[in-house]
């Protein structure tokens, strides 16, 4: 399953009851925080979603609007006692940030935090189960942008097989990644004989801060669902090449070029209320695009 859950997705600026940026990957059983703006806490608790189940952070640049919710969001699950190891992978300046911050307020986390340097592009975490890869994109400082795959896709269980074969409910996870059962009798119910083939494996990139840049096409090449900021509608083109970001035109082409599924578009200026015109401006040349609407879930 994939699935993209919006948390923030305004600019610089909070306004109108959006927020900075931040998304939640989720890819089967993992979950996956990417870009850490200020609310970002606030909204996760809004959405009911489990923090505990959040293992990887992923922070594409360091201005403020993209991390400046995540010194906070750190403390409040070590303040909830959180153990698990957290993987935080973001521009290697942010290091020393936290540090000093968690020095002066005497914080000392009750569980282990990784921090990975973004230096280059390349694969960042790759499991038998996902993978997570890194690009740069085009903006004022440098800025990183992200995939995340299925590196297979779980089988879909048969549930009339697999209880005439005398599989329990219980093992079905099991049975999605590939394994056999073996009865109380000691009989082996061999995969294939209570599942279907899985479907292709799912894709999605984010992104983050960039101006129009085709290099990126070949890194986004094919994914299910695209993230791409259009901080101005087309009459701002100008404007966009100036502060290096993009409007609806550009990542509408952007998309199309790189033939992907389905386009969700963010990042908005806070000099637009309605955002009703980004939607209609993007369609025109991608019609599968979507505003990043804040508390809705995209699955792809």
């Amino acid at each position: 399953m994939l699935a993209v859950t919006i948390l923030g997705n305004n600019s610089a600026l909070p306004a109108y009851d959006r927020h900075p940026t931040a998304q939640l990957v989720t890819l089967d059983d993992q979950l996956f925080l990417v870009d850490c703006g200020e609310g970002t806490q606030v909204q996760l608790s809004r959405y009911r979603i489990r923090w505990g189940r959040i293992n990887y952070i992923f922070i594409s640049h360091l201005h403020g609007d993209h991390y400046f919710g995540l010194p906070g969001f750190l403390n409040s699950m070590g303040l909830l006692h959180r153990e698990n190891d957290l993987h935080l992978f973001a521009p290697p300046e942010l290091e020393p940030i936290l540090d000093l911050q968690f020095k002066a307020a005497s914080t000392v986390l009750p569980y282990k935090l990784h921090f990975h340097p973004l230096t280059e592009e390349g694969v960042l975490v790759k499991t038998d189960k996902f993978k997570v890869t890194c690009f740069p994109t085009k903006h004022r400082i440098p800025c990183w942008g992200f995939r995340f795959e299925q590196v297979k896709a779980p089988r879909r269980v048969n549930p009339e097989k697999a209880v005439r074969h005398g599989v329990p409910a219980a093992f079905y996870d099991k049975l999605k990644w590939g394994e056999n059962y073996t009865t109380q009798s000691g009989n082996l119910v061999m995969n294939e004989m209570v599942t279907d083939p899985a479907a292709k494996p799912k894709s999605y990139a984010y992104c983050a801060d960039t101006i129009y840049d085709e290099e990126l096409i070949p890194r986004i090449e094919g994914v299910d669902m695209l993230y791409h900021e259009t901080t101005y509608l087309r009459e701002l083109n100008d404007r966009a090449a100036a502060r290096f970001h993009s409007t609806t035109e550009q990542a509408a082409n952007i998309a199309k070029s790189a033939n992907v599924g389905r386009l969700l578009i963010g990042h908005f200026s806070s000099k637009y209320e309605n955002l009703d015109q980004f939607q209609a401006e993007a369609r025109e040349v991608f019609p599968a695009t979507d505003l990043a609407i804040e508390g809705v879930t995209f699955r792809g």
